[in-house]
């Protein structure tokens, strides 16, 4: 059970966007930890539905973009490979750390390549970016895929925002795009290194996740930092 429960199921951008900045972490789907995401705490109206004609509706789905655009929360596969919000205040020192248990990027490796392309570009979305670092053939995606994942769980990529593509009438539809660039080009140097060791930004990411998932094991709360 979370320490830090909203007031009343979620029913807005607006209040998922408070909530984040009040608990600093929030996966967006099922963590593994009981109530630890966004589903898990919007209201029933703001899940996935499907309509008859085929359609379909998910409001906490379309926030995520809107979520970003104040740059106080940063989105990306930081959850075990999964997607989740962190916030602004808690990113320092969840990169910090990250980055110091995760391996160096070796020169000439696919993720330099990635990482340079992104510093070259600005932003890409995953397609794009993979065909721009010569991902084109047709067994190609997942591969390349493994390597963004890894890169987010290290803190070296960020989601910048999300694209749709648009219908005759100029409408969004679909799932989107996630766009893709590194935290330095997002938020800045300084948002990214700590003034003190990794070591007490872990620490400061224990305690704090200790007090905010009173009950989960040591175990989990290991393989949620990372």
């Amino acid at each position: 059970m979370l320490s830090i429960l909203p007031a009343r199921p979620i029913i807005s951008c607006a209040e998922l966007m408070a909530y984040v900045q009040d608990v600093g972490f929030l996966p967006l789907l099922d963590s593994g930890i009981a109530g630890f995401s966004a589903e898990a705490l919007v209201d029933v109206d703001c899940r996935y539905v499907t309509f008859p004609d085929g359609g379909w509706d998910w409001p906490l789905w379309k926030w995520k973009g809107p979520a970003l655009a104040d740059r106080n929360i940063v989105y990306g596969k930081f959850f075990a490979g999964k997607t989740g919000f962190v916030s602004r205040a808690w990113w320092t020192d969840l990169c910090h750390y990250r980055r110091s248990v995760s391996a160096p990027i070796a020169e000439g490796s696919i993720e330099e390549t990635i990482l340079l392309t992104l510093r070259e570009r600005g932003s890409l979305i995953t397609r794009d970016l993979r065909r721009a670092c010569g991902f084109a053939g047709p067994k190609m995606r997942s591969r390349f895929d493994a390597y963004v994942t890894r890169l987010q769980m290290a803190c070296r990529i960020v989601t910048e925002d999300f694209v749709y593509p648009r219908d005759r009438h100029g409408n969004e539809y679909g799932w989107g795009w996630a766009l893709l660039t590194t935290p330095e080009q997002l938020l800045g140097h300084e948002a990214c290194d700590a003034p003190y060791s990794p070591e007490v930004s872990r620490q400061r990411l224990y305690d704090h996740l200790r007090q905010l998932l009173p009950d989960v094991s040591e175990q989990q709360l290991r393989h949620l930092i990372g």
